[in-house]
């Protein structure tokens, strides 16, 4: 009779060893550690998004201000030679254009401040003191005090960071009382000049609204479209498979790239017009499609399998399941992808360089079709400018395209969590 068979059980793990106590105290270390690496990684990446935060505010928001300076004029003497009638009817531009305004503003300004005094007005002065004529014609008939923007140099003085000649003299000029600072409406409202005074960022920030429109018409509905199609219905054979690869490699190709596109297919080919926002946002929309189509087919495919087949046992064409059940639970994620591709594309200035959008731009588009500059170009543009007053329009600039670009994803966030839905 053969012996039973016991098994032997294995040695229990001692808990309570000094072995097994070392090992769980490495563990809790490392543990540790990682933990420690992580809040580091954040921390770090939030000081880098602060210092930038603070630089961009320190100098960029004296640019939403400007300095103007006190004018006494007398208009009966000066070298206007305008009445109040030639200002009323048909004739008033004729009449505005042939007035010396440059010339009246100078001798007002000697008059006041000796010799040099008209060095201390922005070239954009005398445009103001002739919408102030044309605004109110009842001044040519005595004297009157306008408030006029004065030279960069002076304006820089006011913020600490003129040479010492002009802060002397912006010193003199406060204590007289003859000085005073306000909101800056051209940076506002205006477009770009040759004179920091007079810059404005509304026509850049038009251009750039203008584009991004164009690019959200083309690449979204294009590029859902397409995602629906490869997920849903599209054969799997080596051609789908090359298409595939060949988004997927589009998403990563150069910016540049699409610029070039750009410039031999709608400049050179359909001859559209250059420097517009039709043309930029067509360039753009080439560059942001790819992305949206990726993370369209990534959300199309994450909509449970459940959802389909039970849409379809009840009766619903195909159609019906994409449009009315997969889509639907999708577009969180088709959003989000778009909110990427969007954001990629408002800050990109190669592919428009390419294409001409980097002309001097002195008025606002008027539509899709006109010459037009975007915030990023400009942004360029005016850090490569030489006048010292430039740099404080450039860091405010900046601070225009951050707030855009947080509005833009904040609308888009909303319409996502909006249409998220939980299953």
């Amino acid at each position: 009779m053969s012996e039973a068979f016991t098994p032997v059980d294995p040695t229990p793990t001692d808990w309570g060893g000094e072995a097994m106590r070392r090992r769980i105290r490495r563990r809790y270390a490392a543990e540790r550690r990682f933990r420690l690496l992580g809040l580091g990684a954040i921390l770090l990446s939030v000081g880098f998004l602060a210092f930038l935060l603070v630089t961009m505010m320190a100098n960029g928001l004296n640019g939403f201000t400007r300095t103007e300076i006190r004018l006494d004029i007398d208009f009966p003497s000066s070298a206007l030679f305008l009445e109040p009638a030639q200002l009323r009817g048909a004739g008033a531009q004729a009449a505005l254009a042939g007035a010396d305004f440059e010339r009246a503003l100078g001798e007002a300004a000697e008059a006041q401040y000796g010799p040099g005094g008209a060095r201390l007005f922005a070239s954009v002065a005398r445009l103001r003191l002739r919408d102030a004529v044309r605004d109110e014609p009842g001044l040519l008939v005595g004297a009157a005090t306008l408030w006029l923007p004065a030279a960069s140099e002076i304006d820089l003085s006011r913020k600490g960071r003129g040479t010492p000649e002009a802060e002397r003299r912006y010193r003199a000029l406060d204590a007289a009382g003859q000085v005073r600072s306000g909101l800056n409406w051209t940076f506002l409202a205006g477009a770009d000049a040759t004179d920091p005074a007079a810059v404005g960022i509304w026509g850049a920030f038009k251009g750039s609204l203008l584009t991004m429109l164009v690019t959200l018409a083309l690449a979204f509905p294009v590029g859902v479209l397409s995602a629906v199609y490869l997920e849903e219905y599209a054969p799997r054979n080596r051609w789908t498979d090359m298409i595939e690869v060949s988004i997927n490699n589009l998403a990563a190709v150069p910016s540049i790239i699409f610029g070039l596109l750009g410039l031999a297919v709608f400049l050179n080919v359909m001859h559209l017009p250059r420097s517009a926002p039709l043309v930029g946002g067509l360039t753009l929309a080439l560059m942001t499609m790819p992305v949206i189509v990726i993370a369209g087919r990534n959300a199309i495919k994450s909509v449970p399998p459940s959802i389909r087949d039970a849409a379809l046992g009840i009766g619903a064409s195909r159609v019906q399941v994409v449009f009315h059940h997969v889509l639907p639970l999708a577009l969180p994620g088709i959003l989000t992808g778009t909110i990427i591709g969007m954001a990629r594309a408002l800050g990109e200035t190669a592919p428009l360089l390419m294409i001409g959008m980097r002309a001097f731009v002195a008025s606002p588009p008027g539509g899709f079709t006109d010459p037009a500059s975007v915030l990023p170009v400009q942004i360029f543009l005016w850090s490569d400018e030489v006048g010292r007053g430039f740099v404080e329009k450039t860091s405010a600039a900046i601070i225009v395209l951050l707030a855009f670009l947080l509005a833009m994803n904040g609308v888009a966030i909303y319409l996502r969590n909006k249409f998220e839905r939980r299953w």
